[in-house]
C-alpha cells in the first residue's frame, strides 16, 4: 500500500518544481557578437555611421574589432576605413589640429536599443586610454558587453 502514496507525492513534487522553473525568472541573457552579415548588426553600424562620416568625412567602411551586445544595449570597437581598405588621414578631418595626440580613427560607441532603433549614448575617436574605465555608466552595463581591459 505504502508504495502506491510515493507516486502522487512524487508526481506532485516534479510538477511543483518544473512550474517554479517556469514561473520564475530566468537568468539575464549573455552577451553575443550579432552575426556577421545580420540585420542587428548592419543596424548598429548604421546607427554610429553618421557620427563618424560628420568627424571623418564620408565615406567609410567598418572592420568591426569588438561587438557585444546584450539587454538592449551594444558595445562596439571599430577601425573605420575609407571603401576598399583605403586609410583615413586625420589631417583632413575635423580631428585636424588633435590628430598627432590620437590612436588613429579608432572609434568606439556605447548603444542603447530605445524607440524602435539603436542610438548613441557614448562615443571615443582616438582615445589613447580604456576612457570607459571607472565610468559608472559602463559598470552598470550588462556583464560581457563592455570589454574588461
Amino acid at each position: 500500500m505504502r508504495s502506491t502514496h510515493r507516486f502522487p507525492a512524487l508526481l506532485a513534487l516534479v510538477f511543483a518544481f518544473t512550474w517554479m522553473s517556469l514561473c520564475s525568472p530566468g537568468i539575464a541573457a549573455s552577451a553575443y557578437e550579432p552575426a556577421r552579415g545580420s540585420k542587428e548588426r548592419q543596424d548598429i553600424l548604421n546607427a554610429i555611421r553618421p557620427l563618424v562620416e560628420a568627424r571623418l568625412n564620408p565615406p567609410v567602411e567598418f572592420v568591426v574589432n569588438y561587438m557585444q551586445t546584450a539587454e538592449g544595449w551594444a558595445f562596439v570597437h571599430v577601425s573605420p576605413q575609407r571603401p576598399g581598405g583605403g586609410i583615413i588621414d586625420l589631417r583632413g578631418t575635423t580631428y585636424a589640429g588633435s590628430a598627432d595626440y590620437m590612436d588613429g580613427a579608432e572609434t568606439y560607441a556605447l548603444l542603447r536599443f530605445q524607440y524602435d532603433r539603436w542610438n548613441i549614448i557614448d562615443y571615443a575617436i582616438g582615445p589613447t586610454d580604456v576612457f570607459w574605465y571607472g565610468d559608472p555608466l559602463y559598470d552598470r552595463q550588462p556583464p560581457g558587453v563592455v570589454p574588461k581591459y
